[in-house]
């Protein structure tokens, strides 16, 4: 399996997969849209520069059969990342998330099913925000799955999950792969039907398939002109302009962060072992961090004179926490993160100090955004 295709491939993921695969031997061919909200002018971007003389890029749109058309022929495996990503920007821009998320994965399996000569393997980038607020267990009724939180809840500073059979408030456990799927967001629904729709039609025309549920993926490479999505992106770029960070709830959220050289060892193994096929995996360390533990550390990190405030303010979609079970990926190939998040964010502030200096407007427009739309409150 030498040719590789990687849709989205110019990417966070896709540009520093693209550089580890070249190195073994591969030949990369990328697909990619150089959406502006990503890449700004792209020919400028850090991720496209990254790779432009190491793959054969193409720039089109999975949302276009003649773009996909003309990258499929002699691929051995694809590699599935191009999608739209932004949780709270889902919120309102729904047609355009499902159109690249729902749609242009259907236009590229369609191919695959019409096509004489097939791929040997497929593999989808899919999203811990497909668990929606994931597994929780309550004292009374054991392991439960709770749905979206209330607004009442919210409004009154009670942000915790509760219990959907008792109402009482419960404890977040690591969600493994057979978690039930209770989306919260239009993002969330779309990569789960990403998902769904690759793994079933692969299994029916017999191409190995591998879904890969990313947890919260950071490091050097990220882009820090998409004020719409990545936590660190956003918070590294406040901080360098001394702006103040609005720590959402109470800043005892938490997420599951897995450093950049994890994921794509995640994806080469997934590419390369057997004991993938048919499977989905959680890719995550299994360990928590809070939100506001996040901004502090880089706050000091980046030597940054910025307020950090945590105002209670919530955003209609987010989950309140999410934390993987790894044990299916380190079991069936043997993936142990080595990336500790002390010495992952201390590599990604480096980085991001070296790059130009986006600004914080971007962010606080996507913030109003939201508000005009009642979105945030």
């Amino acid at each position: 399996m030498k040719n590789i295709l990687i849709t989205g491939g110019a990417g966070f993921i896709g540009s520093n997969l693209t550089l580890e695969l070249t190195t073994k031997g591969y030949n990369v061919t990328v697909l990619d849209n150089m959406s502006k909200q990503i890449h700004g002018d792209y020919l400028h971007s850090y991720s496209y520069n990254l790779i432009r003389e190491k793959a054969r890029i193409i720039i089109g749109d999975v949302t276009n059969i003649s773009d996909l058309e003309s990258t499929l022929n002699g691929q051995d495996v694809i590699i599935h990342l191009a999608a739209e990503t932004g949780t709270g920007q889902s919120m309102y821009e729904i047609d355009r998330y499902t159109n690249t998320n729902v749609n242009g994965t259907a236009l590229l399996l369609r191919l695959l099913v019409n096509n004489k000569k097939k791929p040997q393997k497929v593999i989808v980038a899919s999203s811990r925000a497909i668990y929606g607020e994931g597994k929780y267990f309550c004292e009374k009724d054991g392991v439960v799955y709770p749905s979206q939180r209330d607004d009442e809840d919210l409004r009154n500073g009670r942000f915790e999950c509760r219990c959907p059979l008792c109402n009482n408030f419960v404890k977040v456990v690591p969600s493994d792969e057979q978690t039930s799927c209770n989306p919260t967001s239009i993002y969330g629904i779309t990569k789960l039907a990403q998902e769904q729709l690759v793994m079933n039609t692969c299994r029916s025309i017999n191409i190995p398939a591998v879904s890969l549920r990313f947890q919260n993926v950071y490091g050097p490479g990220q882009s820090l002109n998409n004020s719409y999505t990545g936590v660190l992106a956003v918070f590294s770029t406040l901080l360098r302009n001394n702006f103040p960070i609005n720590i959402f709830e109470d800043g005892n959220e938490s997420r599951d962060f897995v450093y950049i050289s994890d994921v794509v060892s995640a994806i080469i193994l997934s590419i390369e072992k057997d004991e993938a096929d048919f499977s989905v995996f959680n890719v995550g360390t299994g360990v928590p961090t809070r939100i506001l533990d996040i901004a502090d550390i880089l706050k000091a990190s980046l030597k940054s004179a910025s307020v950090i405030k945590v105002s209670g303010n919530y955003r209609l979609g987010d989950i309140r926490h999410n934390v993987a079970d790894t044990s299916r990926i380190k079991t069936r190939l043997n993936f142990i993160p080595k990336v500790k998040l002390s010495e992952g964010l201390s590599l990604f502030s480096k980085w991001a100090v070296s790059q130009d200096n986006a600004g914080g407007e971007s962010f606080l427009k996507s913030i109003n955004e939201l508000k005009e739309r009642n979105l945030f409150k």
